[in-house]
């Protein structure tokens, strides 16, 4: 008589926190990114330019324009650190201080996307309370080949 094979369970792939160098140190337990298998989660990024050791981060500039590109870098040095693209984005959250800028968030998002080969991924936009000077934060979920 034979004993019956159990398959063994697989290990779970590690996870992994990913900090770019253009990125400071979380100021609290939490990672800019983590990367599991092949899910990566970017944790909200805002439009803090690199950083500088040292210094205390500082935003790209006053308007929504300079903010919004300079959250897209941020979240696309993460996505990058992960292995992963906007082409690997499913979801995107777009968190807004302020209503009235929705119009213009759209024009900017979509002229940054214009050039992606396959479809966009999904997104919500909410509205938030930043810290003072911050119009804007962005997050994003991507699935790797």
């Amino acid at each position: 008589m034979t004993t019956p094979q159990h398959p063994t369970p697989q290990q779970s792939p590690a996870k992994t926190a990913l900090t770019p160098p253009t990125h400071t140190t979380p100021p609290a337990k939490f990672s800019h990114g983590v990367r599991k298998g092949n899910i990566l989660q970017v944790a909200g990024q805002v439009g803090f330019l690199p950083a500088t050791p040292g210094q205390a981060p500082t935003p790209a500039g006053p308007t929504l324009r300079e903010q919004t590109l300079q959250t897209f870098a941020n979240v696309e040095a993460i996505l990058k650190e992960g292995g992963a693209s906007w082409e690997d984005a499913v979801m995107i959250r777009v968190y807004l201080t302020d209503t009235a800028h929705f119009a213009e968030m759209n024009e900017i998002y979509n002229e940054f996307f214009k050039d992606l080969a396959g479809p966009p991924a999904a997104r919500t936009t909410v509205y938030v309370g930043l810290p003072a000077g911050l119009l804007i934060e962005i997050d994003a979920l991507a699935v790797l080949g």
